[in-house]
């Protein structure tokens, strides 16, 4: 099944919504392209330009630097890993096989024909491993906080604590949980791909998603059995 999946995006992100132009669509499709290929450090908007056969007065009218504008598709991943979950679990009814489906999703083991057409999600996976904590980990993060940029990953963070609370009501930290669950598989995906000795996978050397699955599934069902 092949569909497209819009979200509203957090409007203090762009100066102009690229949902709305063929040329908006391609700087956020081509920025992931580019980030994807060359790293966040090195993207720059005069090589988007290039990419897409326009100015960087151009990609400046959607967007006031490149930070905001990895902020922007980080929003839109957010969005999309809690749409997906909601859409995988509405047949599921038992809290633990709720949280089996989460942990597929968010370590990207979910098996699944539908093709989104918006963008590349397996180029998106990787830019979130290697790129996201650039989002927030930044010195003028409490600024940033107050235009509520980050609200499609606290809105994803409270689903995934509400099925920790369902899998364990008593358990007293399911928002912290999910967050660690959520950074965890991605800097175990990082580490086994590139700094391996960072984690156990150096031994036994299985697929890097398949290994940061297991881990999850072995810390979260041991603490919320």
């Amino acid at each position: 099944m092949e569909f497209q999946v819009k979200f509203k995006v957090n409007e203090h992100l762009y100066l102009k919504d690229p949902e709305n132009s063929e040329i908006g669509r391609a700087i956020v499709k081509n920025s992931i392209e580019l980030i994807y290929e060359t790293g966040f450090e090195s993207f720059t908007f005069k090589k988007l330009a290039q990419k897409i056969n326009s100015t960087e007065a151009t990609v400046y009218r959607y967007f006031s630097s490149k930070h905001k504008l990895l902020t922007y598709i980080l929003n839109w991943y957010w969005s999309y890993i809690e749409f997906i979950s909601k859409l995988r679990l509405q047949e599921i009814k038992e809290p633990q096989q709720k949280m089996e489906k989460i942990l597929e999703i968010i370590t990207h083991n979910d098996e699944t024909d539908d093709k989104i057409e918006d963008y590349d999600l397996t180029k998106l996976h990787n830019i979130v491993i290697a790129e996201s904590s650039k989002a927030y980990l930044v010195k003028e993060v409490d600024e940033i906080n107050k235009e509520m940029v980050f609200s499609p990953l606290k809105s994803l963070c409270a689903f995934i604590g509400d099925i920790i609370a369902e899998a364990k009501p008593d358990f007293p930290y399911p928002k912290s949980f999910a967050s660690t669950l959520l950074e965890t598989a991605h800097d175990q995906q990082f580490f086994s791909e590139h700094l391996p000795k960072l984690t156990d996978n150096h031994i036994n050397k299985i697929d890097h998603k398949k290994y940061v699955l297991d881990y999850l599934r072995f810390i979260t069902f041991n603490l919320i059995k």
